[in-house]
């Protein structure tokens, strides 16, 4: 193989592929040059061009290397690995590093190799870290707990596809040198291992940076990024659907420290997905923002590839994978072609593969009626989760209830609306209770078992009725997300594998979303314009180890003071 990779290099033998005529952003030397780039098994092997099986002629559009995404969870986007591979790759996407702590905190290994099964030999590489938190805390209930040896274990068993350890969200149990904590940063030693530490500063941070993690993905502010930046970490500049930072951090990147910034989804809504698309959206964004087209591609490429240990990944040069993207222009980054391990995007076939669907994980103690949903009014002030448009992070409200018969209720007029965390998992009867400001719920409620990062069922709503009716609605199906109003279910979508994806192609997935957004629009008060995450917004109101109030199934959790907290304050 490599001898024939050197003939085609010297020109003695004929290439798979030559991409002629092709203006090569070329990452390493930070130029853009013109080249006829060949291809031979999969690898490039030089600019010379020459005689090929196949011939792309580029007249003059942009070369770039594929695109990789440093951080992402698949789960989020509630396609199977298989199904998202062939969602992202004509949007020029030909690796991603996954964190399953989704599915992990579900159903633990077992749910981790789902994932690698499913994702073996795709043409989009789906690389994985070790999940360092399942659970995320002890403040709610998960379906799993992984231990040091545990990740030892993930990582000696399949040492080329994990990479390392995933975010270590327990940033206090990191600082503090919880014990357990620092079993797991030492079972990754020389290993990559991924940051997640919002809004940590000054001795703090020291603290987390000498542990061990190197990056972090959860900056919202511009000296926050600074700070992190300075001791070293690499900076995700993250841009999902609900989690927008871009446009905050972006003006920290310079020609001095560019290579230390990286692109990365984090979480990505199936519509934003089909619609916009996947890393090249963020490249198009980036260089709007000011950021020179080559940095800006790098930054999705190259940067990542590097941070990650992926030799010979993320440029178009000799000896590296022959993964690249034509593209039109450097301001729209319209794609013309997709080239992914040397082979055009068209050549490559997507099977659907016969993986093992994990088993159902619904099971949730005791009976879910309206009397369990009931919120005695304490005291005339209580605290309230305000949800921030765009971000994960939640203003920590205090407000007077809406007060009738002695009970506190949900009050569309106020934009208040109740919410109810179930656990799932191991049928506890956990079942926490509070008020959710922000939603725009005007009747109805809304329910789902994505929920980060335990995965309880979590329903909002205006009245107990239709809580009920969306969460029963889900626990006989399964999981997913439903719609309810007035006593009739409006929509809902199955997510049959561990009630946070489905196997169904993206078609139906997006014909599921259509009708939940519908629904929701029903059912709230929102502008036709305006874009609405409802789901994706919900499941972030109750992980615990993102600021600044959130419910688990256990009550309150003050996450600045990473202690529980009482709805009324007394």
């Amino acid at each position: 193989m490599l001898g024939r990779r050197l003939a085609v290099a010297r020109g003695e033998a004929p290439a798979d592929l030559v991409i002629k005529n092709a203006r090569l952003v070329n990452v390493l030397s930070g130029e853009i040059h013109e080249a006829d780039v060949t291809v031979a098994e999969g690898v490039f092997v030089g600019f010379a061009g020459g005689e090929a099986r196949q011939v792309i002629d580029a007249d003059g559009a942009y070369l770039c290397p594929g695109f990789i995404d440093g951080h992402i969870h698949i789960e989020s986007t509630l396609l199977s690995p298989p199904v998202f591979a062939r969602a992202v790759a004509p949007h020029g996407t030909c690796a991603v590093i996954s964190d399953p702590h989704e599915i992990a905190n579900v159903l633990g290994l077992p749910g981790i190799e789902y994932m690698l099964a499913c994702s073996q030999d795709l043409p989009v590489t789906c690389y994985f870290m070790a999940p360092s938190c399942v659970p995320a805390t002890n403040m709610a209930t998960s379906g799993a707990r992984l231990g040091a040896m545990d990740v030892a274990a993930l990582l000696a068993r399949h040492p080329e596809r994990i990479l390392g350890l995933a975010e270590v969200m327990n940033f206090p149990g990191v600082v503090a040198g919880d014990e357990t904590m620092l079993r797991k940063l030492l079972a990754a030693k020389g290993r990559v291992i991924d940051g997640h530490a919002p809004g940590l500063t000054g001795r703090a941070l020291d603290a987390y940076a000498t542990a061990g993690p190197q990056s972090d993905h959860e900056c919202t502010e511009f000296d926050e990024a600074r700070e992190k930046l300075r001791r070293g970490l690499t900076i995700m500049i993250r841009q999902g659907s609900t989690e927008k930072n871009l446009d905050t951090l972006i003006d920290l990147v310079t020609a001095d420290n560019w290579s230390q910034f990286s692109l990365v989804s984090d979480d990505r809504d199936p519509t934003d997905l089909s619609r916009e698309g996947h890393m090249n959206a963020l490249v198009r964004q980036a260089v709007a923002r000011g950021v020179p087209p080559v940095r800006a591609v790098a930054m999705a490429s190259l940067n990542t590839a590097r941070y990650f240990g992926l030799r010979r990944r993320g440029a178009v040069a000799p000896g590296y994978r022959a993964d690249a993207v034509l593209v039109e222009d450097l301001t729209s980054f319209a794609i013309r072609e997709v080239v992914l391990d040397g082979k055009r995007l068209a050549d490559w076939e997507f099977a659907d593969r016969s993986c093992l669907t994990p088993p159902r994980a619904m099971r949730v103690g005791g009976e879910v009626s309206e009397a369990r949903l009931s919120v005695p009014a304490a005291s005339p002030r209580m605290r309230v989760i305000g949800v921030i448009p765009g971000q994960i992070v939640t203003d920590p409200l205090e407000m007077a209830p809406t007060v009738r018969d002695g009970l506190a209720v949900a009050d569309a007029g106020r934009d208040l609306a109740k919410l109810a965390v179930i656990e799932r998992h191991k049928a506890t009867g956990n079942l926490a209770l509070g008020f959710v400001k922000g939603l725009g719920l005007k009747n109805g409620a809304i329910a789902g078992t994505v929920a980060h990062d335990a995965h309880n069922l979590i329903v909002a709503g205006t009245n107990d009725a239709d809580m009920v009716l969306a969460a029963r609605t889900l626990m006989i199906s399964g999981g997913g997300f439903a719609v309810a109003s007035g006593g009739q279910v409006l929509a809902q979508l199955r997510l049959p594998v561990a009630g946070l994806m489905s196997d169904a192609p993206l078609e139906v997935i997006l014909d599921g979303l259509s009708k939940l957004d519908a629904a929701f629009r029903q059912v709230a008060d929102l502008p036709a314009e305006v874009e609405a995450h409802p789901f994706m917004t919900m499941s972030f109101l109750s992980l615990e180890v993102i600021p600044s109030l959130k419910l688990t199934d256990k009550g309150l959790v003050d996450v600045t003071a990473f202690a529980p907290v009482p709805l009324f304050i007394v």
